[in-house]
């Protein structure tokens, strides 16, 4: 029997009524998951996307600015290999970051589950014992 067939078929059980309110709590936690995860994809696209367009549009602005004004924009060939080797080595920071990120949210999600079916396990076993004490002490009808 399911736990819908259970709260409607005996509704003014305590325990019917708690499971029916608590199912309805989570029903709607569950249905506006994704809709946060969407508007927080959305935000950082939208942030990345901002930033992204300040940075070109300040070295535009500064690039007219220093052609307008005679000023020489040459590198320095050891300037440029350092500029270049330290936004790869960022680069590589970042995608470090990322990774273990990534790596920190699994392990999180996996222990989440591993508590999850180590409580089922401990309510099957509690379930267990009650029915051991309770069979124990019933009186049998003979």
């Amino acid at each position: 029997m399911s736990k819908n067939e259970t709260t409607q078929g005996n509704s003014k059980d305590v325990f019917s009524i708690y499971q029916e309110n608590v199912d309805k709590l989570f029903n709607g936690v569950k249905q506006s998951v994704p809709q946060y995860h969407q508007s927080i994809t959305n935000v950082q696209q939208e942030y990345l996307q901002a930033f992204e367009n300040v940075i070109d549009s300040t070295i535009t602005l500064q690039q007219e600015y220093v052609k307008k004004a005679g000023i020489a924009a040459n590198v320095p060939e050891t300037t440029l290999k350092v500029i270049n080797n330290t936004t790869e080595e960022f680069v590589k920071a970042a995608s470090l970051q990322n990774q273990i990120a990534l790596t920190t949210i699994d392990a999180a999600q996996q222990n989440i589950k591993t508590f999850n079916d180590n409580a089922k396990s401990f309510a099957d076993l509690n379930r267990n014992i009650l029915q051991s004490w309770i069979s124990a002490f019933t009186t049998k009808n003979n």
